[in-house]
C-alpha cells in the first residue's frame, strides 16, 4: 500500500492538492457514547447540572470541524460550507450515537474534518457529564460515509 503522506525519502509531507480541481466532498463519521441509562435519561430531560449537553456538543463539534487542521499535523486548511452534529440516542443501552457531517468545495476530502467533529462532541458530552459519571466511554469513531473527488463514494457496511 502506497501512503502519499510520505516523500522518496520517507519524510512525512503534506500532500501536495494544489493542481487538483475542486469537488464538493461531503463526509459522514460517527462515535459512540455510552453511560448509564439514567445519566442518558438526565441528559434528554435536559436535568443535569450543566443544562444542556447536546446542545454544547453540537456547538463543539461544529466548531472542532473547522479546526482540524490546527489538530491534525498533515490535515489542509480547508473552508467548511457545511457541518451538523446529530444525536441519536439509545435509551434503552445508555447509548448516544453521534454523528457528523461535513461537506466543502474543496480540492481534498473532509473525511478528517467529520471524524473530528464526532470526536470532540462525544468528549464534550464526557466533559459536561463526569461529576455525574466518570464511566462513561467513547468508542467506534468511524467514517461511515464519503463522496467527492477521485475515489469516489465510500459507505461503511453496517456491522452486526
Amino acid at each position: 500500500m502506497n501512503f502519499n503522506h510520505f516523500d522518496e525519502s520517507g519524510r512525512a509531507i503534506m500532500v501536495d492538492v494544489s493542481a487538483k480541481k475542486k469537488t464538493l466532498r461531503t463526509a459522514t463519521a460517527a462515535a459512540r457514547v455510552r453511560m448509564s441509562p439514567e445519566l442518558l435519561q438526565r441528559i434528554l430531560d435536559g436535568t443535569t447540572s450543566k443544562g444542556d449537553v447536546l446542545g454544547v456538543a453540537r456547538l463543539a463539534g461544529i466548531s472542532a470541524s473547522k479546526k482540524t487542521a490546527e489538530l491534525i499535523p498533515l490535515s489542509h486548511p480547508l473552508s467548511i460550507h457545511h457541518a451538523a452534529i446529530e444525536f441519536t440516542p439509545v435509551p434503552a443501552d445508555g447509548e448516544i450515537l453521534v454523528r457528523a457531517t461535513v461537506r466543502a468545495y474543496e480540492r481534498t476530502g473532509v473525511e478528517m474534518e467529520a471524524m473530528v467533529a464526532a470526536s470532540l462532541a462525544a468528549l464534550t458530552i464526557y466533559d459536561m457529564c463526569k461529576g455525574a459519571d466518570k464511566g462513561i466511554i467513547i468508542s467506534e469513531v468511524v467514517l461511515e460515509y464519503k463522496e467527492g473527488g477521485k475515489s469516489g463514494v465510500y459507505r461503511r457496511e453496517q456491522q452486526g
